[in-house]
């Protein structure tokens, strides 16, 4: 069947009513001449960066040690131009909002260029410590997971360790104040495995998320090293104080604190900012947690009851099921 050429006749007016609705609704819609960050190309740094990381697992085949650092050298040159646009426009971007809102003056001409450059070259220069850092989570996740046979499978298959590695090279941006960024980044990878991980969480070293989908780690979590999370864990905020106009209070810290060598099981739950959870503790599943724990505790829901019904429906039967650790 045809398409009716009448119907088309609707369209321009379709379209000055979709651009009636930038005005209406603004907050919604950036139509600045100075372009923001490009999502893409965010995303793209992401794969170079973990082609550095981990060379030989991601795109490029054949790598030894007679032209890895050609290889290395190529990425890092069109990262280092990359990351100076991206970073460069995100300043720029988080500037004007900050003008916007009363919260800075009107300062002279910033080389948002160079603080761009300046930042991106830092990041680059911590990729060396980062691949340290994340050789301990990779070995942390073998050592975890008896159903694993090599550090191969862990960097191939493992969606923690993605999360993971995504997490520690936006945690960087954050430490270095690049606005946006990071959190893009994060959220990229909270789409991709399930993992919600924000850039301004501490983590120690040897961490592991084992399954990972539904894991949350809040802005302001502190996690020590060699801490193990199941899927579904929750480490989040209590409640959210508010000023006298009602508005929430930014900056304080909200999320708990998990000590070194502490097991997290599926589906628990910890909250608050004054929460601690102390070194070589457990935490067993479907837990609640809201207060401080000694270290070397174990904290479990008391023994559940499992109910169980036959066909015949008068009769009904009642069995205990144990927690196991």
């Amino acid at each position: 069947m045809a398409s009716d050429a009448k119907l088309k006749e609707d369209l321009p007016s379709l379209t000055d009513r979709i651009v009636a609705t930038y005005k209406q609704f603004g907050g919604i819609n950036y139509l600045g001449h100075c372009p923001l960050p490009n999502y893409d190309i965010v995303v793209s740094t992401l794969e170079d960066l973990k082609e550095i990381i981990y060379p030989g697992y991601r795109r490029r085949e054949g790598l030894h040690m007679g032209n890895i650092t050609y290889h290395v050298g190529d990425l890092i040159d069109g990262l280092h131009d990359k990351l100076t646009t991206q970073i460069a426009r995100a300043l720029q971007h988080d500037e004007r909002l900050k003008r916007e809102r009363g919260e800075c003056e009107p300062a002279d001409a910033i080389d948002y260029e160079a603080k761009g450059q300046a930042m991106a070259i830092e990041l680059l220069n911590r990729l060396p410590k980062l691949r340290d850092q994340l050789a301990t989570d990779v070995q942390a996740a073998y050592d975890g997971d008896p159903a694993c046979r090599s550090l191969d499978e862990v960097i191939f298959c493992y969606p923690g360790l993605e999360a993971i590695t995504v997490y520690r090279i936006a945690h960087e941006l954050y430490v270095l104040g690049v606005p946006f960024i990071p959190r893009m980044m994060t959220e990229w990878a909270h789409k991709q495995t399930g993992i919600d991980i924000h850039p301004g969480a501490t983590i120690g070293n040897y961490f592991f998320i084992d399954h990972g989908t539904g894991v949350v780690i809040g802005q302001t979590c502190e996690i020590g090293e060699h801490v193990k999370l199941y899927q579904g864990v929750t480490l989040g905020a209590l409640s959210f104080d508010t000023d006298s106009d009602g508005n929430l209070v930014r900056g304080m810290k909200r999320h708990p604190t998990i000590e070194d060598h502490v097991v997290i099981y599926a589906n628990a739950t910890v909250l608050g900012g004054r929460t601690v959870v102390g070194h070589n503790s457990v935490i067993a599943s479907s837990v609640w947690l809201t207060r401080s724990v000694e270290p070397h505790t174990t904290v479990l829901l008391e023994k559940p009851r499992l109910r169980l019904r036959s066909e015949a429906p008068a009769e009904e039967l009642t069995e205990e099921v144990n927690f196991q650790i």
